[in-house]
This record gives C-alpha cells, structure tokens and sequence, in this order.
C-alpha cells in the first residue's frame, strides 16, 4: 500500500508540474520543473527509507545510478546510505531458529544480543563458536527476498510516472534487471559464501588483503557466518593517528585490489560502501560483505583499456567507434562534436594521471566534472545510453575514487595505467620502471 502511495503521488506531483509549465517560460519553467521533481524524489525516498528492507535496499542500488537520475532524486536516496536501525533480537532468533532447525545457545557458545552492525536487508551479530572461534554471523530479516521483485516494479513505475528519469522503456529495463539480478544474488547467501571463498583464494597473491573465512557449519541461504576480522573505518584513521605514509599505503592497496580484480580477475567486488572495507596501520585492507560480485562481460576491460589509450592520444572518432561498439553511444545516431571528448579528456587526464602520484584528498576532480563536462553532456544526451554491464563497473570505480579521498591517500595511479594498458606509458612518456605490485 506505501508503494502504491508512493507512485500516485510521484505522479500526481509529475502532472501538476507539466500543468504548471504548460503557463510558464524560461526560468519560471524550470524553476517550476525542479521544485516538482524534488517533491516527488522526496516522497519515493522517504517511503523507501520507511519500508526499510527490500525496498529500502531497491533504493541504495538505484543511487548508485547517479549520473541516470536528476540532482533531486540522488541527493533525496542518498539518505537511504545510512545505516538501517537494527530488527528485536527476537526476529533474529526466529531467522536461525527457521533455517538450522537449533536455538542459537545450541549453534553459539555466545551470541550478542546486540548488533554489531545493521542494514537494509539483514544485520550481523558478533559471536563464538563452540570451537571457541570469534565470529560474525550476518542474518536476513524475514520476507526480504520474497519482496524483490515486487518492489523492483513499483520503483522502476513511480520513476516512470514521476518524469524523475528521462530514459527510453527499453534502457530503463534492462538497467532494472541488471540490479534486480544482483539483488537476487545478494540476497542468497549461499552464493555470497562462495564468492567469500572464491575471493579469499584469489586474493592469497595480495599479502596486504585480508578476507573473511566461511564457516560453513554455521552457514544457510539466509544465515552467513564468517571469522571475524578486525580494523579501522577510514572515519576512525584521524582519531587513530594514521601517518600520511600509512594513508598512503592504505589508499594505495585499496585501488591496487580493485585493479587487480578488475584486470586479472574479471570479477569485481562491487558494493563500495565505505562499511565494507576496513584498515590496518601496516596497510592492510579487510574486505567485508560479497553479496554483490559482479562478474565482468569479456569486452569491458579491453574497451576501458581503449578509451583511456585513444582518449590519451587524442583519436577522437577512434574512441567514438569503442564507445558505439560498448553500446553507449547509440550507432544509429550522428556523432556528437567531438570536442564533448576533448573536454571529458582534457578535465580528468591532467589531474588524474598528469604526475606520477595522484592525491585524492586534495583533488576537487568530482566538481570540475560536474561543472564542465556533465552539461555538456546532457546538451547531447540522446545520443548516449546506459550500458548495464558497465552499471556496476562504473559504481565500483566512483566508489573507491570516494573511499580514497576518505582515507586521504596519494597514490601512483598514473604507473598503474601505464603498467595495465599498452601505450599508455609512452603517450604520458613515463620511462620504464618496476611494475606496481
């Protein structure tokens, strides 16, 4: 019924906003065109927040697509971030009761009845077992999964019938059933069990990566129960005296693991809340919550690869060409100017990769792009659409350039480059050196 609610309203606001141009010109007309999306934004993400659970969770994911929705509706979801106040202990214990067939003084030695952490779709208890391990044991709140799919559709109508979104059925579509497929994977945590193991075997090359062990016998598809790992929140790393050589080596770790899984892996762990990772003073990083992995399509590396190289060497309609054969930009059209690809270039090459460290937290990058490139972009909107392979990709990557900037880390992202993509060195003439480990 709130759902419901929720898409009337959403539209009732979209039609007395077109009633209410339809009298308007100019700047009264858009005055009055963000003054209705922001109301109706508003009360999607207020009942999205209220709903808690699948809903609530449908919403965080939606945010992620910041650059497909309008400034109202991202900053409204981007209250759905915080964390969720936590079920009774009641609920959870009935959640294990159901799924081990035990109470949960038989299955733990100790089970804190608080919780140490909660979200949209489940909490996490600290533990022990009765081998006297500590543990962490992450719980679904009941009917989350069922809800999914429901939910799914009466966002994906109120975005369409609020006006919120200005894209086509098909390109909303398959966008939708890019997160709702990641939902359903999240929300099974016997799969995320076995991207815990099959990360933690990966990552044995990476001696500063620290993931999580499985305990299987304390594990279901609603129940995950995982050794527990400690370290730092990069909020604490001020109050804790980090050094600027230890933020450093933490940023600089961080984006290594993300490179790494991206490049030689081609899975990605694609949740970047800054709660999914924590730190150590050596540099260590600590991976948290792999319900969300997304395994990479065979053409998104090579085509990043390709953009970043013919972007470098100014090959504008060869970067064009990789952008229409990636599905981003729509062949069918007729090219955007390509001064549009001079500007994106010209606006994040210098900064980003114009001297040999990068220092993320005194770079303003994400301003310059909102104010430069992203109106010129809109001018030829429609000649661009969303790609639902790179949705996540692209989520992940703006997600650990923020993480980075939280640590306050300098990190050598130009060698990266150069060391990952063919060409590279020789168009920014880096002179040969030690590859980054």
């Amino acid at each position: 019924m709130k759902l419901a609610g929720m898409t009337l309203s959403a539209a009732g606001h979209y039609a007395k906003g077109r009633i209410n141009r339809a009298m308007l010109s100019g700047e009264a007309a858009d005055k009055a065109r963000g003054q209705a999306a922001g109301e109706a934004a508003l009360r999607i993400a207020q009942t999205l927040g209220e709903l808690k659970g699948a809903a609530m969770k449908v919403g965080q994911m939606a945010s992620m697509a910041a650059d497909l929705l309008p400034e109202e509706f991202s900053q409204a979801l981007s209250g759905l971030q915080r964390n969720a106040p936590p079920m009774d202990y009641d609920v959870i214990e009935g959640q294990v009761r159901a799924e081990f067939g035990q109470p949960l003084e038989t299955l733990f030695d100790r089970f804190e009845r608080e919780a140490f952490a909660s979200a949209s779709i489940g909490q996490v208890h600290r533990a022990t077992t009765d081998d006297g391990r500590e543990v962490v044991v992450k719980v679904q709140y009941p009917g989350v999964d069922g809800a999914v799919d429901s939910d799914m559709r009466h966002l994906k109508l109120a975005l369409r019938a609020s006006g919120l979104v200005q894209l086509g059925r098909e390109a909303l579509d398959a966008t939708f059933e890019e997160i709702q497929a990641r939902m359903h994977e999240e929300l099974d945590y016997c799969n995320e069990a076995d991207n815990v193991r099959m990360f933690h075997e990966f990552h044995r090359r990476h001696p500063f990566v620290v993931v999580p062990q499985v305990v299987g016998e304390r594990s279901a598809k609603r129940v995950l129960t995982m050794t527990y790992e400690p370290g730092d929140s990069a909020a604490e790393l001020d109050a804790l005296g980090y050094t600027r050589a230890q933020r450093n080596l933490c940023g600089t770790n961080l984006w290594t693991l993300a490179d790494s899984q991206a490049f030689d892996f081609g899975r990605i762990h694609a949740d970047p809340n800054p709660a999914n990772f924590a730190f150590r003073p050596d540099g260590t990083v600590v991976l948290y919550d792999f319900g969300c992995v997304k395994q990479l399509a065979e053409h998104v590396m090579p085509s990043y690869s390709a953009l970043v190289r013919h972007g470098l060497a100014h090959e504008w309609g060869e970067l064009d060409r990789v952008l229409i054969d990636m599905g981003v930009r729509k062949g069918e059209t007729a090219a955007p100017p390509f001064e549009l690809y001079r500007l994106a270039v010209d606006c994040v090459a210098p900064e980003f990769i114009g001297s040999e460290t990068f220092d993320f937290h005194a770079t303003r990058l994400e301003k310059r792009v909102v104010a430069e490139v992203a109106p010129a972009v809109l001018r030829h909107v429609t000649k661009f659409q969303p790609d639902k392979e790179l949705v996540f990709f692209e989520r992940t990557i703006a997600g650990h350039y923020a993480n980075v900037r939280r640590i306050g880390a300098t990190v050598p992202v130009q060698r990266m480059l150069a060391d990952r993509i063919d060409g590279v060195a020789e168009l920014l003439q880096i002179p040969p050196g030690e590859p980054a480990q």
